[in-house]
């Protein structure tokens, strides 16, 4: 993992098109500013595990429902 610093109105660049801003720090929490294009999905890791889970789930349902109709 690379572990960088950044103070307030300091940005980073991923890859060409990704910046990421940091735009105030209050406390223990950090403002981020995330620049990127509209195709790139960009979400809090809580949201991103909720979305994967739910992916699985569908993958496994559709995994199911093959499998059932086989048996009918």
């Amino acid at each position: 993992m690379l572990v960088l610093s950044r103070k307030p109105d300091e940005t980073i660049v991923i890859g060409d098109e990704i910046k990421v801003s940091v735009l105030s720090v209050r406390g223990k929490q950090v403002r981020l500013g995330i620049d990127a294009p509209r195709d790139v999905a960009v979400n809090r890791e809580e949201i991103h595990q909720r979305i994967e889970a739910s992916l699985q789930n569908a993958d496994i349902d559709a995994d199911n429902a093959k499998i059932a109709k086989t048996y009918d």
